[in-house]
């Protein structure tokens, strides 16, 4: 899959920009705040309809306009296609086009154009909370699998509505029990299909982040990544649908009076986890920091190559973002090695930060302006 040429209007600092990139590593360079992540945001919103960063809708238009309009010309592994969003402030809805035809909603298009996203955040998913590796699932899954978007859409809307009876469950009693079983056995229909996704995802990324980590220190350190989840179950036991259900259905209609003292859900996906070990020990707790950043490096190169197999070979865009400077000259070498051959769009403030690796298009990004600065050897 490649990146052609990203056309944006009037998106965050941008005014106007149409950059086209060829097939190798195109180099994004400027001092910070100049529009290099704006960019880069804005070829991740074609492919997801969302930013990577917080940011409501209406922030991502320019100011002082009335709406922003973003075109991906990209092509797959079979044709060239276009991806194109208009945004609107006030209670105007987005349009999105794929192919010049109106798509009703931009999950019908999500995975037509896939991209695996590395930022400076993602340096923290081994450290950080659950809610870090939960979203590094959710992205990834949601670009390969139509059927996981669709059911966790489902499940964030029923989410929502039960939390809500959950909270007001003292002030209307009769309407708690009348609606929350209902309520509890559609979050329990859609948390035993997300699940089953989760736990065989997490297992075939356990195989290529052990692999890239072998390479990485030759052989002499073993990561394993593991599925954590409310009813403590794995591997085949999740993939009994009917049973998984049920398993969540007697939690969620038997803890009524602790859910509502806490006024929220207390059991489900949402509050799943990624368990990662190295060497048999939890990697949050004992590996150290070059240890962690090789593990997050590991699962991202892990995403795009189950993106790739998962689509006949052929691999998504990837998105780095001002991540080579927080990487030493070891790890950067490997990642730069590694993404040989496949189309790389990164950010940074100094070109030498790419030259690891040669032929790299280098843009040289101001004030929102996009100036070709030539090819590096």
């Amino acid at each position: 899959m490649i990146c052609k040429r990203i056309q944006v209007a009037n998106f965050r600092n941008i005014a106007s920009a149409d950059v086209e990139f060829h097939e190798g590593v195109n180099l994004l360079c400027g001092d910070n705040a100049q529009g290099k992540t704006n960019l880069l945001e804005a070829i991740y919103f074609t492919a997801l309809g969302k930013s990577f960063r917080p940011a409501k809708e209406a922030e991502l238009i320019r100011f002082g306009e009335e709406g922003a309009r973003l075109v991906n010309q990209f092509h797959d592994s079979l044709r060239d296609q276009t991806l194109a969003v208009t945004l609107f402030g006030g209670q105007r809805r987005r349009i999105v086009e794929q192919n010049g035809v109106k798509i009703s909603k931009m999950s019908d298009v999500v995975g037509a154009f896939r991209v695996v996203l590395f930022c400076p955040e993602h340096l923290s998913i081994v450290q950080g909370g659950p809610e870090l590796r939960r979203a590094y699932l959710n992205v990834a899954l949601s670009q390969l699998r139509p059927v996981y978007l669709h059911a966790l859409q489902r499940y964030n809307h029923i989410l929502k509505e039960r939390n809500s009876l959950l909270r007001h469950a003292q002030e209307d009693m009769d309407t708690f029990r009348a609606t929350m079983p209902i309520w509890s056995a559609q979050l329990a229909h859609e948390a035993a299909i997300l699940a089953a996704h989760r736990d065989r995802y997490v297992r075939e990324a356990s195989e290529y982040v052990r692999a890239c980590f072998a390479d990485m220190t030759g052989g002499s350190e073993t990561p394993e990544l593991s599925y954590v989840n409310s009813l403590g179950l794995t591997g085949e036991a999740l993939c009994d649908r009917e049973a998984v259900e049920a398993k969540y259905l007697d939690l969620l209609t038997t803890r009524y009076d602790r859910e509502i003292g806490a006024g929220t859900t207390l059991y489900g996906i949402h509050k799943d986890d990624i368990q990662i070990h190295l060497n048999g020990r939890p990697a949050r707790l004992y590996a150290s920091q070059g240890q962690q950043r090789s593990l997050s490096l590991a699962m991202k190169l892990a995403e795009g190559s189950i993106s790739a197999a998962e689509s006949g070979g052929d691999m998504p865009v990837f998105l780095f973002d001002d991540v080579l400077s927080e990487l030493d000259i070891h790890r950067r070498t490997y990642l730069m090695h590694e993404l040989r051959g496949r189309q790389v769009i990164l950010t940074a403030t100094d070109a030498e930060d790419a030259a690891i690796v040669g032929g790299v298009k280098i843009i040289r990004v101001k004030n929102g302006e996009f100036i070709l600065g030539g090819v590096a050897p």
